[in-house]
């Protein structure tokens, strides 16, 4: 009975380690090596910033030994801006691995171009159409 057990909750445990990303609108996919993700579960609003969680992922990299990383990001939702908050690096694909400490950016707001990654996240943390 015991086996059973066990076996019913490997079963129920073995969904996807990657469901809460959510891949970036295809037509604002770099055309290259990466594929770009958010998990709208991390999106939080507040006044008129909202912040969340973007997730790089590297099919190849020969210049550094990370191969994904996350990239928390505010944005100014009336302003049309964004910052970086942190960077976190991962030895392997998917934000698994090895995790190096990102940096922390106080500052440095950018414009949200229109038909940009940074556009359809703004889109998404802002609650924009």
């Amino acid at each position: 009975m015991r086996e059973l057990v066990f076996i019913v909750l490997m079963l129920l445990n073995s969904g996807s380690v990657y469901a809460e990303w959510k891949p970036v609108e295809k037509r604002y996919q770099p055309m290259s090596l990466e594929t770009l993700y958010f998990d709208p579960e991390t999106i939080h609003r507040e006044g008129t910033r909202a912040t969340l969680w973007q997730l790089t992922d590297l099919k190849w990299n020969s210049t550094t030994r990370f191969l994904s990383f996350k990239t928390h990001k505010e944005f100014n939702c009336e302003q049309s801006r964004v910052r970086v908050l942190q960077v976190i690096e991962f030895s392997r694909q998917m934000g698994t691995g090895r995790s190096a400490s990102g940096y922390i950016e106080n500052g440095n707001w950018q414009p949200v171009e229109a038909r940009s990654v940074n556009h359809a996240l703004w889109k998404m943390a802002c609650g924009k159409r």
